[in-house]
């Protein structure tokens, strides 16, 4: 499985690449090859184990989460 924020993004604002390069939406930035690497979950790697900008993100919807439901039970 894929990490949900990686993106493969072929230009910026002010630049365009010749090939697509690793985008993490989590942190709104591009990321290196080999980071990319644990976001695509490759050689053993796991993003919801190894990568902690999508454990740190996931902490956060899941704190959401729960204050969506709180909100909706009260």
């Amino acid at each position: 499985m894929t990490c949900p924020y990686l993106e493969y993004r072929e230009r910026t604002a002010d630049r365009q690449f010749d090939e697509s390069r690793a985008y993490c939406a989590a942190a709104d930035r591009f990321v290196q090859p080999m980071r990319a690497d644990i976001c695509n979950d490759r050689y053993g790697l796991e993003h919801d184990r190894h990568c902690e900008i999508f454990l740190e993100h996931a902490g956060d919807e899941a704190d959401a989460n729960d204050d969506e439901g709180e909100a909706t039970e009260g």
